[in-house]
């Protein structure tokens, strides 16, 4: 089942929930995103525009091995480190800034913080969208990074993801074990409201497979927390765990193999950002920011 297309919070998300998971401290990136930004990396190499600058988004949980694979692809190319907290951004200065001596000589030395505003050719947000509390608001946001012409990549988990942990929840009578996900079609249509064009979705299912509940329970550690409304607020008990160790041993028994296994619904999304269009009305108004875009769109074509 799929969110509704919102700039409100998605309806089963609690935003407390996402901005702690936001400022959580990885030691390491999560080995899923890495891998799914691996994917999505190797998808560049039907992009034919070679970016200048572009913005890694929240590369801390997005992926720091994706993000020295797109630094190889695109060696001369500027890179804006954003990072959605400060304990964040400390981490990724940690773990991808040079020494100084090797930063001094750097044509294109790697910068953190903010980037301004329509100076990106590319904006790269690996496994960021699904736990915005607003992705509505995200998505116009990374718009407004991105220069004319320049294009988006982004994925996110889909609504299949942990198909059957929701179902060993819903047969226990528990809470559910996740927020719900937005459907990609749903994703198309943000982009398109956002004011992007030409979005292009698709989508992959992976299967993930553990010998045993405790392998599955402490990998899913690090992989991410439960950021639904509804979760259950107080401390699980030991009475609790062994409950659900023996749902999951009960689960693997009617799975092949004997193993247990968990879907996750990857979504991949690519769009561009148009040249802004104006609307003729009684009273219009233009960013001063779009307004220099048109201006200099205007006197290229006449020089040409």
């Amino acid at each position: 089942m799929s969110e509704p297309s919102s700039s409100d919070s998605p309806p089963s998300l609690d935003p407390v929930a996402s901005a702690r998971w936001a400022a959580w401290p990885h030691a390491t990136s999560p080995w899923l995103n890495e891998e799914i930004g691996r994917r999505m990396e190797d998808r560049l190499q039907w992009i034919r525009l070679q970016p200048t600058s572009w913005v890694d988004w929240a590369p801390v949980n997005g992926g720091l091995q994706t993000h020295a694979k797109l630094r190889a692809r695109y060696p001369q190319a500027h890179c804006q480190v954003t990072e959605p907290t400060p304990a964040r951004e400390v981490l990724a200065r940690q773990s991808l800034q040079a020494p100084w001596w090797k930063r001094w000589l750097q044509r294109n030395a790697l910068q953190f913080g903010t980037s301004a505003a329509g100076g990106a050719d590319m904006l790269w947000a690996n496994m960021a969208l699904h736990t915005s509390a607003d992705p509505q608001a995200l998505l116009q946001k990374w718009h407004q990074l991105l220069a004319v012409d320049g294009f988006l990549m982004f994925s996110c988990l889909g609504p299949d993801t942990l198909r059957e942990l929701a179902e060993v929840y819903q047969n226990q009578g528990w809470t559910p074990a996740c927020h719900a996900f937005t459907d990609m079609h749903d994703w198309g249509d943000m982009l398109v409201q956002a004011g992007f064009a030409e979005p292009v979705m698709d989508m992959e299912r992976i299967t993930l497979t553990y010998a045993s509940p405790e392998s599955l329970l402490a990998e899913f550690r690090a992989l991410g927390r439960n950021l639904h409304r509804d979760r259950f607020v107080g401390l699980r008990g030991k009475q609790w765990l062994t409950q659900l160790k023996n749902a999951l041993l009960l689960l693997a028994k009617s799975q092949q193999d004997g193993r247990l296994s968990l879907t996750v619904e990857v979504i991949y999304g690519h769009a561009l950002k148009p040249l802004p269009r104006l609307k003729v009305q009684q009273q219009s108004s233009v960013s001063l920011q779009d307004m220099r875009t048109l201006l200099g769109e205007s006197l290229s074509r006449r020089s040409v």
